[in-house]
């Protein structure tokens, strides 16, 4: 439970200000969707969600991979 709050906390911290900076700069609903042409999300609040989930997925996984290179090498 320890090593998950340690990768949880700090992923969730990085991806909110990863959010407040991103859409500081871009408008969730100028951004297009590649495949259909279509806004990103219905409305700016379905946008500022999507993009945080996928802010917090992104740092998580770095974090993850941090505490796995960080054991040492077995013998």
């Amino acid at each position: 439970m320890h090593k998950l709050v340690l990768v949880l906390w700090p992923s969730f911290v990085t991806a909110g200000m990863a959010t407040i900076v991103f859409f500081t700069l871009f408008d969730p609903l100028e951004l297009v969707n590649d495949w259909g042409g279509r806004p990103a999300g219905d409305t700016r609040l379905q946008a500022y969600s999507i993009g945080f989930f996928l802010f917090w997925l992104l740092t998580a996984l770095s974090c993850l991979l941090t505490c796995y290179f960080q054991k040492p090498p077995s013998r």
